[in-house]
């Protein structure tokens, strides 16, 4: 059994998701050179299997400027959330990702993608496990272009409406510092 069949077969924190466990990821190509790393899948992503299948994705391939047969393409994305099945809604939105399966997959994942030279981390949860730092999500977004090979972005939901008007230097600067990172590496 390989790798990702053993994330399929995972059952680690079945009893405590709404739905049946539906890991949802894309990381099957070892030439892919970037790995992004998000929350959880929504509702609709635990439906249709196919990670950033939403409006939170199609923002986000906006601000990345790329198609979604780019973004889909696993020779060039990997994708590899904090909690890979949909964790059930919560009192404001969804729950957090379970905090199983960071630690029980990550390390082994990212073991199998040599060449990713850059990692997008999606919001607080994907920052605070891969940032040794006690900043902030917008502290850390603001100096996105101090993190080497990590590039910490807020969530493109459509929820953080409110964050992206009170913040509009995202757009303005860190949005094209994020392109022009993809473009250098050809994408």
């Amino acid at each position: 059994m390989s790798l990702l069949d053993d994330i399929a077969a995972c059952r680690v924190c079945e009893a405590n998701l709404p739905f049946w466990p539906r890991p949802v990821l894309r990381a099957a190509d070892p030439a892919a050179c970037v790995l992004i790393v998000g929350q959880a899948p929504g509702t609709k992503v635990h439906a249709s299997g196919i990670p950033w299948d939403d409006a939170s994705g199609q923002r986000l391939r906006d601000w990345m400027q790329v198609t979604p047969e780019s973004f889909y393409d696993q020779s060039r994305f990997a994708i590899l959330p904090m909690g890979l099945c949909y964790p059930g809604r919560g009192k404001s939105g969804d729950n957090p990702p379970r905090p199983e399966c960071a630690p029980l997959w990550h390390a082994r994942v990212r073991q199998t993608l040599p060449n990713i030279q850059l990692t997008l981390l999606i919001g607080a949860y994907a920052q605070g496990y891969y940032l040794n730092d006690s900043l902030g999500l917008t502290e850390r977004v603001q100096q996105a272009d101090q993190y080497g090979a990590f590039f910490p972005l807020v969530h493109p939901s459509p929820r953080n409406r409110l964050w992206l008007s009170r913040h509009p230097w995202f757009d303005a600067e860190i949005v094209p510092q994020l392109r022009a990172r993809l473009r250098g590496l050809g994408l």
